[in-house]
């Protein structure tokens, strides 16, 4: 199947993966993640975009993939948080239109407290302002901001001090492995306790195995997700 296919039938399924709240057990939400069709060389969602991005399809394809994601969600129920992926290249796209996207919202009958966007790694060509900018737009309808991958690189950081967001996504690097790793505790420790003073709450990826959602739990982290946790299905957890 071609991009051209995919985007005209608007074929991509939307998954849900479960996102823990260490403190009660509960589930108080999930990530939504794309795939395109399944079997074909598009089915990847790294495939796909790469396609789009050499296509000039980008924008396209992520605005569909947002609006089947909130289909999906509101279809299945829409329990607890929707941690929604959005480029920042997309947050600071010009001319999102506040009005309509609250129409949208409000026939899907989804409440924009409820929607985090979820800033990805892909940072190229951020203008900090205009992106703080256009955060606010979005905030002032009452929608969320987590930062994906922290501590991948400098720049998540970065953002981190000037975007101030209310949750922050500890990279699987520093997860995976970390009941035997000292380093990686103190590193989740130091992002902890800096999260802490900036009253956001982060989130432990990568949690694949029990001893290392115990020691997570131990270092005070609000939430977790992870296989062990639960792996993505098509009806939200």
């Amino acid at each position: 199947m071609r991009l051209g296919e995919v985007l005209e039938r608007k074929a991509i399924t939307v998954v849900f993966q479960p996102i823990l709240a260490l403190a009660d057990g509960g589930i108080v939400g999930n990530e939504a993640l794309v795939r395109g069709p399944a079997g074909t060389w598009l089915e990847s969602p790294t495939a796909l975009f790469a396609a789009a991005r050499e296509a000039g399809s980008y924008e396209r394809l992520a605005v569909l993939c947002i609006q089947e994601t909130l289909r999906a969600f509101s279809a299945n129920g829409s329990r607890g948080l929707l941690f929604l992926n959005m480029s920042p290249r997309l947050v600071q796209r010009p001319g999102f239109d506040p009005a309509r996207a609250r129409r949208f919202l409000e026939d899907l009958e989804l409440c924009p407290a409820n929607v985090v966007i979820e800033l990805t790694e892909d940072f190229p060509a951020i203008t900090m302002r205009h992106l703080r900018e256009s955060l606010l737009l979005y905030r002032s309808m009452g929608f969320r901001v987590a930062l994906d991958d922290l501590g991948e690189g400098f720049s998540t950081l970065r953002l981190w001090s000037e975007l101030r967001p209310e949750f922050v996504k500890a990279d699987k690097h520093f997860v995976r492995g970390i009941a035997r790793d000292a380093v990686k505790r103190q590193f989740l420790r130091s992002i902890q306790d800096i999260a802490l003073r900036c009253g956001a709450q982060v989130i432990a990826e990568g949690v694949e195995v029990a001893e290392d959602l115990r020691a997570v739990r131990r270092i005070g982290v609000a939430m977790a997700q992870g296989w062990f946790i639960g792996m993505p299905h098509a009806v939200p957890g």
